[in-house]
């Protein structure tokens, strides 16, 4: 391979992560280049404030921002914050919860959800609603965010059907899940204030 398709399959790579999440199944050309040149990737975002997220067993990588250290100046954010709505943040919590289960109780590393499954397990944080029709449509709205933000993804053929990507893992972490109780707490709250406004 010539310096000329190294760099471009290089460039390749860096763009896709600079895009989003970058998996191995996916596009295991790119995750090979990264495999081949993932000191440089760091280097290369570092001059960014970025910093790269690669995990092997899982099969993904992407970008995050650096946190700043007492004596460097702030950069501008490159990686947005995104504002999620209650729904939708919910959701990803109960995917977390749900992918920890899964992985506990051992068998096929994919945890594959149905639409059904998932209006299920938020239905008891939502107020209560006589238009079931309504409230699977609303579900389904956040359910395509959080397909569009890459933490599900549609099976081909099967369009009530799900995969939750193991990425969640990097953006909801240990930490993030051992408050997850008091957030729950803080969520059904929610959902009685609403009733109660209702």
């Amino acid at each position: 391979m010539t310096d000329i398709d190294t760099d471009s399959t290089f460039s390749a790579m860096l763009i896709t992560l600079f895009k989003g999440v970058l998996y191995k199944d996916q596009q295991p050309r790119h995750w090979q280049a990264l495999q081949d040149h993932q000191a440089r990737v760091r280097d290369h975002v570092a001059v960014l404030g970025l910093e790269l997220m690669l995990d092997d067993a899982e099969g993904h990588a992407c970008l995050r921002q650096r946190p700043t250290q007492d004596d460097e100046t702030e950069l501008p954010r490159l990686v947005q914050r995104r504002q999620l709505s209650y729904p939708v943040s919910l959701l990803l919590a109960l995917l977390r919860k749900k992918l920890v289960e899964h992985d506990a109780g051992g068998g096929d590393p994919r945890l594959i959800l149905s639409r059904e499954q998932m209006v299920e397990m938020l239905r008891v944080f939502l107020p209560p609603t006589a238009n079931e029709a309504r409230l699977v449509d609303r579900i389904q709205t956040d359910i395509n965010k959080v397909v569009e933000l890459g933490f599900l993804r549609r099976l081909r053929g099967q369009e009530d059907q799900y995969e939750v990507r193991r990425i969640i893992k990097t953006f909801i972490d240990a930490q993030w899940l051992a408050e997850f109780d008091q957030r729950l707490t803080e969520y059904r709250n929610h959902a009685g204030e609403a009733d109660d406004g209702a």
